[in-house]
């Protein structure tokens, strides 16, 4: 009898620790996702100011200004009119998940997630200096465990005030001058 105890003490251990790790699995495996979103979303306005470089410094936002989540962007982009207004809306309709939907609330996106993306050099046209416009586009979204905190500013102080719950990657875009000497 002592032995069957023993036994079923031993397994209840054994099923805690295996909910412990499905649990650590779970969160992990969500992680992944936001960061796979993120990239795809990420490369969305890179393309966008790639495909649109005539109007690059146009896709500049001003300081402490962000994209996605919490923002005044209409849910219907058709009425916006195409080039960079266009681009900003749909990007901040990807941000907000509404690529995907479940009972009416958008889910196709990370939590939280913010878009921002700031001119880092203004091109330079002048003969001998010749500078091309970089810019950094930057997708921000609040991971579930405390991490280190981003070195990109987008999104910070939007995630409960701590900024290890905030992730971030970036991606600079650089407009080169092709006539320039």
């Amino acid at each position: 009898m002592l032995e069957v105890l023993v036994t079923i003490v031993i397994l209840a251990f054994g099923m805690l620790g295996l909910a412990g790790l499905q649990s650590k699995i779970f969160i992990a495996e969500m992680e992944s996702y936001q960061r796979g979103q993120a990239v795809v979303l990420l490369n969305s306005m890179v393309e966008r100011i790639n495909a649109n470089r005539n109007a690059a410094a146009t896709y500049a936002l001003a300081a402490g200004t962000t994209l996605g989540t919490g923002d005044a962007q209409p849910a219907d982009c058709s009425g916006t009119a195409a080039g960079v207004a266009r681009d900003q809306c749909e990007w901040s309709n990807a941000l907000k998940g509404a690529a995907e939907t479940s009972g009416g609330t958008k889910v196709g996106a990370m939590i939280g997630a913010l878009g921002c993306v700031t001119q880092i050099q203004a091109q330079n046209l002048a003969a001998g200096l010749c500078q091309p416009g970089i810019y950094l586009v930057t997708v921000a979204w609040q991971g579930l465990n405390a991490t280190s905190i981003p070195s990109a500013t987008c999104g910070q102080a939007s995630y409960g005030g701590d900024d290890r719950l905030r992730r971030a990657i970036s991606a600079r875009v650089s407009i080169g001058l092709p006539g320039c000497q």
